[in-house]
């Protein structure tokens, strides 16, 4: 079993989940990891995370059916299942951007282009 000491340091964690993850599950990986406070949990982590020969890896799949079980507050739940829709899983629709806050969701604009394959739009603060 592993402890605190054990764990890879959180931007270091972060970074291989993004790099293992390809397509969808690479936006949605960025997304989680930028986020921060989700994946600090382990509750998500525990079903989230699974060691692959290469390190770290997203099995999504592991949250299915789990957002109410996993200790989220109303904002990270909110979060976490449009995170999930976006590698096709969950049914929280687009209204749940409602219970963001302006961190979360200047998060998930920034995954929308990248989800879509389009590296030029930019999303930043508007003038």
């Amino acid at each position: 079993m592993r402890t605190k000491t054990d764990e890879p340091d959180a931007a270091a964690f972060g970074e291989l989940l993004i790099t293992s993850a390809a397509g969808r599950g690479r936006a949605a990986a960025q997304a989680l990891v930028e986020e921060e406070t989700i994946l600090a949990l382990d509750s998500v982590r525990r079903l989230l995370v699974v060691e692959s020969e290469d390190g770290p890896v997203c099995r999504w799949e592991g949250l299915m059916g789990r957002l109410y079980g996993l200790g989220l507050d109303d904002a990270q739940r909110a979060f976490l299942g449009l995170v999930l829709g976006m590698v096709g899983i969950g049914l929280h629709t687009l209204s749940a951007v409602e219970k963001l806050d302006e961190r979360r969701l200047l998060i998930l604009m920034r995954a929308m282009p990248t989800l879509a394959g389009n590296d030029r739009v930019a999303v930043g603060t508007r003038l």
